[in-house]
């Protein structure tokens, strides 16, 4: 399977006040690289699954916010 991690590099105008940025990352969802539920996909059980968020493996995402604090 691909990288979930992709990165870019944003436009720099030649007028822009902004210090540079040399490239900004994204994720892509794992479901985006499956196009269909192949049988017999494993599962995570269900205490994996209630801890991952998903019930199979190949679907979990270890993303994680780049926000600090937060709302709490």
């Amino acid at each position: 399977m691909e990288s979930q991690l992709r990165r870019y590099a944003p436009f720099r105008g030649p007028f822009d006040p902004c210090p540079p940025v040399p490239f900004k990352t994204y994720v892509v969802p794992p479901n985006q690289f499956i196009t269909f539920q192949p049988p017999d996909l494993p599962q995570f059980s269900l205490q994996e699954a209630l801890k991952y968020g998903t019930l199979w493996p190949a679907l979990f995402s270890p993303y994680e916010s780049k926000c600090k604090g937060g709302g709490k």
